[in-house]
Protein backbone atom coordinates (compact mmCIF):
# COMPACT_ATOMS: atom_id res chain seq x y z
CA UNK A 1 0.00 0.00 0.00
CA UNK A 2 3.17 2.26 1.07
CA UNK A 3 4.46 2.12 -2.86
CA UNK A 4 0.62 3.09 -3.81
CA UNK A 5 0.26 5.49 -2.26
CA UNK A 6 3.74 7.00 -3.17
CA UNK A 7 3.08 6.50 -6.85
CA UNK A 8 -0.11 8.15 -6.31
CA UNK A 9 1.05 11.39 -5.03
CA UNK A 10 3.92 11.44 -7.30
CA UNK A 11 1.94 12.12 -10.35
CA UNK A 12 2.49 14.88 -12.56
CA UNK A 13 -0.43 17.17 -11.18
CA UNK A 14 0.07 16.05 -7.60
CA UNK A 15 3.82 16.73 -7.41
CA UNK A 16 4.28 20.52 -7.63
CA UNK A 17 1.39 21.03 -4.93
CA UNK A 18 2.71 18.16 -2.56
CA UNK A 19 6.21 20.48 -2.96
CA UNK A 20 4.10 23.42 -1.91
CA UNK A 21 2.78 21.71 1.43
CA UNK A 22 6.45 21.28 2.25
CA UNK A 23 6.85 25.24 1.93
CA UNK A 24 3.69 26.28 4.43
CA UNK A 25 5.17 28.06 7.45
CA UNK A 26 5.22 26.24 11.22
CA UNK A 27 2.98 27.82 12.82
CA UNK A 28 2.73 28.29 16.90
CA UNK A 29 -0.52 28.81 18.78
CA UNK A 30 -3.10 27.65 15.88
CA UNK A 31 -6.44 27.52 17.50
CA UNK A 32 -9.33 24.89 16.01
CA UNK A 33 -12.92 25.36 15.91
CA UNK A 34 -15.27 22.91 15.21
CA UNK A 35 -18.30 24.14 15.50
CA UNK A 36 -20.56 26.21 13.11
CA UNK A 37 -20.33 25.36 9.47
CA UNK A 38 -16.84 25.95 8.80
CA UNK A 39 -13.76 24.50 10.22
CA UNK A 40 -11.88 26.80 11.36
CA UNK A 41 -8.17 27.94 11.85
CA UNK A 42 -7.49 31.16 13.69
CA UNK A 43 -3.53 32.26 14.37
CA UNK A 44 -2.29 35.88 15.58
CA UNK A 45 0.00 37.73 13.69
CA UNK A 46 1.70 36.01 10.97
CA UNK A 47 4.51 38.01 8.32
CA UNK A 48 2.14 39.37 5.20
CA UNK A 49 5.15 36.16 2.69
CA UNK A 50 3.64 33.66 5.15
CA UNK A 51 0.25 34.58 4.51
CA UNK A 52 0.53 34.76 0.83
CA UNK A 53 2.07 31.08 0.65
CA UNK A 54 -0.53 29.78 2.74
CA UNK A 55 -3.66 31.68 0.89
CA UNK A 56 -1.54 30.23 -3.19
CA UNK A 57 -1.43 27.25 -1.77
CA UNK A 58 -5.19 26.59 -0.90
CA UNK A 59 -5.79 28.47 -4.53
CA UNK A 60 -3.63 25.79 -6.22
CA UNK A 61 -5.68 22.45 -4.58
CA UNK A 62 -8.71 24.26 -6.02
CA UNK A 63 -11.22 22.52 -6.82
CA UNK A 64 -12.78 22.62 -3.22
CA UNK A 65 -16.14 20.25 -3.39
CA UNK A 66 -16.18 19.70 1.09
CA UNK A 67 -15.98 22.70 3.65
CA UNK A 68 -16.40 25.54 4.40
CA UNK A 69 -13.02 26.24 6.32
CA UNK A 70 -11.77 29.08 7.94
CA UNK A 71 -7.66 29.58 7.41
CA UNK A 72 -6.56 32.64 9.13
CA UNK A 73 -8.25 35.26 7.61
CA UNK A 74 -9.57 34.14 4.34
CA UNK A 75 -12.59 31.53 4.27
CA UNK A 76 -12.24 28.50 1.78
CA UNK A 77 -15.68 28.47 0.48
CA UNK A 78 -16.32 25.01 -1.09
CA UNK A 79 -19.00 24.17 -3.33
CA UNK A 80 -21.24 22.17 -0.83
CA UNK A 81 -22.14 23.58 2.72
CA UNK A 82 -21.23 20.32 3.99
CA UNK A 83 -22.02 21.59 7.77
CA UNK A 84 -25.68 21.09 6.53
CA UNK A 85 -25.31 17.23 6.17
CA UNK A 86 -23.28 16.84 9.22
CA UNK A 87 -26.12 18.85 10.97
CA UNK A 88 -28.26 16.48 9.88
CA UNK A 89 -26.67 13.16 10.84
CA UNK A 90 -25.06 14.13 13.85
CA UNK A 91 -28.10 13.59 16.36
CA UNK A 92 -27.81 10.11 15.14
CA UNK A 93 -24.28 8.45 16.26
CA UNK A 94 -21.93 8.73 19.14
CA UNK A 95 -18.31 8.42 18.15
CA UNK A 96 -16.99 8.34 21.85
CA UNK A 97 -14.25 5.88 22.31
CA UNK A 98 -15.13 3.95 18.82
CA UNK A 99 -13.11 3.19 16.46
CA UNK A 100 -14.27 5.60 13.28
CA UNK A 101 -14.11 5.12 9.22
CA UNK A 102 -15.51 7.62 6.82
CA UNK A 103 -15.54 6.00 2.99
CA UNK A 104 -15.03 8.68 0.64
CA UNK A 105 -14.12 11.29 2.93
CA UNK A 106 -13.03 13.88 0.13
CA UNK A 107 -10.49 15.91 2.09
CA UNK A 108 -11.40 15.22 5.70
CA UNK A 109 -14.02 17.62 6.68
CA UNK A 110 -16.26 15.64 8.55
CA UNK A 111 -14.06 13.71 9.61
CA UNK A 112 -12.18 16.76 11.68
CA UNK A 113 -15.96 17.47 12.77
CA UNK A 114 -16.31 13.88 13.81
CA UNK A 115 -12.53 14.39 16.11
CA UNK A 116 -14.19 16.73 17.95
CA UNK A 117 -16.26 13.59 19.40
CA UNK A 118 -13.16 12.15 20.89
CA UNK A 119 -12.99 9.05 19.02
CA UNK A 120 -10.46 6.17 19.58
CA UNK A 121 -9.55 6.42 16.30
CA UNK A 122 -10.23 7.84 13.05
CA UNK A 123 -9.82 6.74 9.54
CA UNK A 124 -10.45 8.47 5.95
CA UNK A 125 -10.79 6.40 2.72
CA UNK A 126 -10.13 8.08 -0.45
CA UNK A 127 -8.39 7.47 -3.43
CA UNK A 128 -8.44 10.78 -4.78
CA UNK A 129 -4.13 12.20 -4.11
CA UNK A 130 -6.08 15.73 -4.72
CA UNK A 131 -8.13 15.20 -1.70
CA UNK A 132 -5.35 13.54 0.42
CA UNK A 133 -3.26 16.95 -0.69
CA UNK A 134 -6.27 18.74 0.54
CA UNK A 135 -5.98 17.14 3.89
CA UNK A 136 -2.96 17.45 4.36
CA UNK A 137 -3.13 21.39 3.89
CA UNK A 138 -5.68 21.76 6.46
CA UNK A 139 -4.19 19.16 8.77
CA UNK A 140 -0.93 20.47 8.59
CA UNK A 141 -1.96 23.42 11.03
CA UNK A 142 -4.38 20.92 12.76
CA UNK A 143 -2.07 17.86 13.82
CA UNK A 144 -5.16 15.85 14.41
CA UNK A 145 -4.92 11.90 15.05
CA UNK A 146 -6.49 11.07 11.58
CA UNK A 147 -5.25 8.61 9.38
CA UNK A 148 -6.02 9.13 5.60
CA UNK A 149 -5.82 6.22 3.00
CA UNK A 150 -5.46 6.68 -0.67
CA UNK A 151 -8.05 3.21 -0.64
CA UNK A 152 -11.67 2.90 -1.90
CA UNK A 153 -14.02 1.05 -0.34
CA UNK A 154 -13.21 -2.54 -2.12
CA UNK A 155 -10.07 -2.11 -0.22
CA UNK A 156 -12.07 -1.82 3.58
CA UNK A 157 -12.90 -5.56 3.95
CA UNK A 158 -9.09 -6.45 3.34
CA UNK A 159 -7.76 -3.49 5.47
CA UNK A 160 -6.96 -6.09 8.59
CA UNK A 161 -9.01 -3.34 10.58
CA UNK A 162 -12.91 -3.43 11.70
CA UNK A 163 -14.57 -0.25 12.59
CA UNK A 164 -17.21 -0.14 15.31
CA UNK A 165 -19.07 3.41 13.11
CA UNK A 166 -18.81 3.51 9.32
CA UNK A 167 -19.89 6.79 7.41
CA UNK A 168 -20.54 6.54 3.60
CA UNK A 169 -21.55 9.43 2.11
CA UNK A 170 -22.51 10.13 -1.28
CA UNK A 171 -20.45 7.02 -2.47
CA UNK A 172 -23.13 4.21 -3.26
CA UNK A 173 -24.67 5.64 -6.54
CA UNK A 174 -21.24 6.06 -7.97
CA UNK A 175 -20.71 2.43 -7.64
CA UNK A 176 -21.90 -0.27 -10.42
CA UNK A 177 -22.32 -2.72 -7.82
CA UNK A 178 -24.04 -0.98 -4.56
CA UNK A 179 -24.65 -4.57 -3.23
CA UNK A 180 -21.23 -5.72 -3.21
CA UNK A 181 -20.10 -2.38 -2.24
CA UNK A 182 -22.55 -2.54 1.01
CA UNK A 183 -21.21 -6.11 1.27
CA UNK A 184 -17.65 -4.58 1.92
CA UNK A 185 -19.07 -1.81 4.14
CA UNK A 186 -20.98 -4.67 6.37
CA UNK A 187 -17.58 -6.70 6.02
CA UNK A 188 -15.64 -4.05 7.39
CA UNK A 189 -17.86 -3.21 10.59
CA UNK A 190 -17.26 -5.07 13.78
CA UNK A 191 -19.72 -6.87 15.17
CA UNK A 192 -22.49 -4.60 16.22
CA UNK A 193 -21.08 -2.11 14.38
CA UNK A 194 -23.22 0.62 12.62
CA UNK A 195 -23.48 2.18 9.03
CA UNK A 196 -24.53 5.66 8.38
CA UNK A 197 -24.88 5.99 4.47
CA UNK A 198 -26.58 8.63 2.47
CA UNK A 199 -27.09 8.05 -1.34
CA UNK A 200 -29.57 9.68 -4.53
CA UNK A 201 -32.98 8.44 -4.22
CA UNK A 202 -36.29 8.09 -5.94
CA UNK A 203 -39.63 8.93 -4.93
CA UNK A 204 -41.93 5.02 -4.74
CA UNK A 205 -43.28 2.55 -2.87
CA UNK A 206 -41.90 -0.17 -5.45
CA UNK A 207 -39.11 -1.96 -5.04
CA UNK A 208 -37.07 -0.32 -8.08
CA UNK A 209 -34.66 2.11 -9.35
CA UNK A 210 -33.91 4.38 -11.33
CA UNK A 211 -30.68 3.85 -13.95
CA UNK A 212 -29.75 6.81 -16.19
CA UNK A 213 -29.47 5.89 -19.65
CA UNK A 214 -25.81 8.03 -20.08
CA UNK A 215 -25.57 11.02 -17.58
CA UNK A 216 -27.59 12.22 -14.52
CA UNK A 217 -27.66 15.61 -13.40
CA UNK A 218 -24.19 15.77 -15.91
CA UNK A 219 -22.37 13.22 -13.69
CA UNK A 220 -21.79 10.34 -16.07
CA UNK A 221 -21.07 7.44 -13.06
CA UNK A 222 -23.93 7.36 -11.55
CA UNK A 223 -25.44 4.04 -11.89
CA UNK A 224 -28.43 3.09 -9.55
CA UNK A 225 -31.04 5.57 -7.99
CA UNK A 226 -32.94 3.30 -5.54
CA UNK A 227 -36.48 3.94 -3.86
CA UNK A 228 -36.14 3.63 0.27
CA UNK A 229 -37.70 -0.16 -0.19
CA UNK A 230 -35.01 -1.25 -2.90
CA UNK A 231 -32.19 0.25 -0.57
CA UNK A 232 -33.20 -1.70 2.58
CA UNK A 233 -33.28 -4.58 0.45
CA UNK A 234 -29.71 -3.98 -0.76
CA UNK A 235 -28.61 -3.43 2.82
CA UNK A 236 -30.40 -6.53 3.51
CA UNK A 237 -28.88 -9.00 1.14
CA UNK A 238 -25.67 -7.40 1.95
CA UNK A 239 -26.21 -8.92 5.54
CA UNK A 240 -27.04 -5.97 7.71
CA UNK A 241 -29.95 -6.76 10.18
CA UNK A 242 -31.80 -3.55 10.69
CA UNK A 243 -32.45 -0.63 8.74
CA UNK A 244 -33.55 2.93 10.01
CA UNK A 245 -34.80 5.77 7.60
CA UNK A 246 -33.28 8.96 9.34
CA UNK A 247 -34.65 11.75 6.82
CA UNK A 248 -34.84 12.32 3.48
CA UNK A 249 -33.78 15.40 1.99
CA UNK A 250 -33.67 17.49 -1.39
CA UNK A 251 -30.43 19.01 -2.45
CA UNK A 252 -30.50 22.90 -2.95
CA UNK A 253 -28.75 25.70 -3.92
CA UNK A 254 -28.33 26.80 -0.56
CA UNK A 255 -26.09 23.51 -0.24
CA UNK A 256 -24.60 23.02 -3.79
CA UNK A 257 -23.38 25.89 -5.54
CA UNK A 258 -20.56 27.46 -7.59
CA UNK A 259 -18.06 29.26 -5.60
CA UNK A 260 -14.47 31.06 -6.40
CA UNK A 261 -12.71 27.68 -4.76
CA UNK A 262 -14.12 25.52 -7.46
CA UNK A 263 -14.10 27.21 -10.98
CA UNK A 264 -16.56 24.36 -12.45
CA UNK A 265 -20.54 24.10 -12.85
CA UNK A 266 -22.60 23.32 -9.70
CA UNK A 267 -26.21 22.11 -9.45
CA UNK A 268 -27.97 25.21 -10.95
CA UNK A 269 -26.15 23.86 -14.34
CA UNK A 270 -27.33 20.73 -13.23
CA UNK A 271 -30.89 21.28 -13.40
CA UNK A 272 -33.50 21.94 -16.00
CA UNK A 273 -33.53 25.87 -16.04
CA UNK A 274 -37.27 25.68 -16.77
CA UNK A 275 -37.84 23.45 -13.25
CA UNK A 276 -35.84 22.53 -10.48
CA UNK A 277 -37.57 19.72 -10.20
CA UNK A 278 -35.92 17.79 -12.98
CA UNK A 279 -32.47 17.52 -13.58
CA UNK A 280 -31.04 18.84 -17.33
CA UNK A 281 -31.59 15.38 -18.45
CA UNK A 282 -35.61 15.13 -17.31
CA UNK A 283 -35.03 12.83 -13.64
CA UNK A 284 -36.26 13.82 -10.89
CA UNK A 285 -33.98 16.58 -9.39
CA UNK A 286 -31.64 15.41 -6.71
CA UNK A 287 -33.03 13.78 -3.31
CA UNK A 288 -30.90 12.54 -0.96
CA UNK A 289 -32.20 9.34 1.54
CA UNK A 290 -29.78 9.15 5.47
CA UNK A 291 -29.99 5.48 6.85
CA UNK A 292 -28.42 3.91 9.55
CA UNK A 293 -28.32 0.13 9.05
CA UNK A 294 -27.24 -2.02 11.86
CA UNK A 295 -24.90 -5.57 12.27
CA UNK A 296 -25.55 -8.35 14.27
CA UNK A 297 -23.61 -9.03 17.33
Amino acid sequence: MLEREEAWLSRRDIAPLRERLKRLPQLEGVSVGLEGEAVSLFWGEIKEEERQEIYECAKALMPWRKGPFWVGDFLIDSEWVSAKKYALLEPHFDLRNKDVADIGCNNGYYMFRMWGQNPKSLTGFDPSPLCRTQFDFINHFIQAPIRFELLGVEHLEGYGKLFDVIFCLGVLYHRSDPIQTLKSLYKGLAKGGELLLDTLMIEGEEEVALTPKDRYAKMPNVYFIPTFKALSHWLHRAGFERVEKLEIAKTGLDEQRKTEWINSQSLEDFLDPCSHDRTIEGYPAPRRIYVKAYKGA
